[in-house]
């Protein structure tokens, strides 16, 4: 997937010089919010963070600090989202869905189900450094039932790797016995194949499913389970099949109807920019009609506005 990001490092990069616009940009009166965005969403998350050490050599003071006492609301969440490194921003984000009351279901299925076994693995590392907690524990700690026990099988991070022919047939026979097949929806065998299966294996699966029960497997989740269950498994059979394309669905459901769920659109938009946008853009003008591009101008507005649209990097009309 390397070079399907929207954002690149810049050539001839120059922290020193960047720290200095930067501090510049923000002396005296008033804020340049023009050149801030613009050099910050033209440098890749690893420039960034050589901006901000530079920063503190030469000035003597945090960027972050900075940028956030002079911005306020959507853009500086924006802004101190893409100074951060991509597991930090992971990390931060599951701690907030997780702490306080209530969690929020959503960005735990979306984090955990679209990373990869590696990536999970970083995260886990990382909260633990940060906060001396075990995410597992958190997350068990905040969730009850089957959905709980989907996080901690993603949280093993142990999914299998390649395909296993001999097991394709068994896989999908073993779904079909725990779902359509009986009265009632034996979990267990969905949570514990489409969780430890690997994408490519669990793709031919549901090929195979299909065919033995005229259901494609998703149609099967959305009858066969409820609520935030049904909802992780059919995260995962999504990302099986694509991830941007599940990026791209939770993106225009963030932008849709009335009012913007800007967690999510911040999310996915700073976390992906450098992995695979352009794939994620292509998938919503596929599935959706209309760009990626053209949703955020109509949905969104000010330099937080112009902020997305520079990481968006382009108009798919």
């Amino acid at each position: 997937m390397a070079g399907r990001g929207t954002v690149k490092p810049q050539s001839g990069f120059d922290a020193n010089k960047d720290a200095g616009v930067l501090f510049k940009a923000m002396k005296g009166l008033g804020t340049d919010e023009a050149t801030i965005l613009q050099l910050l969403t033209s440098r890749s998350n690893a420039q960034r963070q050589q901006i901000k050490t530079a920063y503190k050599t030469l000035h003597g003071k945090d960027l972050v600090n900075d940028l956030k006492s002079e911005m306020g609301g959507k853009f500086e969440d924006l802004v101190v989202g893409l100074m951060a490194t991509p597991v930090m921003f992971d990390v931060t984000t599951l701690r907030n869905a997780i702490k306080g009351t209530g969690t929020n279901e959503k960005t735990l299925i979306e984090i955990l189900a679209s990373r990869t076994p590696n990536e999970i693995r970083e995260i886990i590392k990382t909260y633990k450094q940060e906060y001396d907690h075990n995410l597992e524990d958190d997350v068990t700690g905040d969730t009850t039932g089957h959905f709980k026990r989907v996080l901690v099988v993603l949280l093993q991070a142990n999914r299998q790797q390649g395909v296993q022919t001999g097991n394709i047939q068994s896989d999908a026979q073993a779904l079909f016995n725990a779902g359509e097949k009986k009265y009632g929806t034996d979990e267990d065998e969905f949570i514990t194949i489409l969780g430890n299966r690997s994408a490519e294996h669990l793709r031919q699966v549901f090929d195979a499913y299909m065919k033995l029960s005229g259901f494609q497997i998703e149609e099967s989740i959305q009858k066969e389970t409820s609520g935030g269950t049904r909802d992780i498994l059919l995260a995962i059979v999504k990302c099986a099949r694509s991830v941007p394309a599940y990026l791209a669905e939770c993106l225009y459901n963030s932008l849709k109807g009335a009012g913007t769920d800007d967690a999510t659109l911040m999310r996915i938009m700073v976390s992906r920019s450098e992995i695979d946008l352009l794939d994620i853009r292509a998938e919503f003008r596929k599935s959706f009609a209309t760009s990626l591009h053209k949703m955020i101008q109509n949905d969104v507005s000010g330099d937080y506005c112009k902020t997305l649209l520079l990481l968006c990097a382009g108009d798919d009309a």
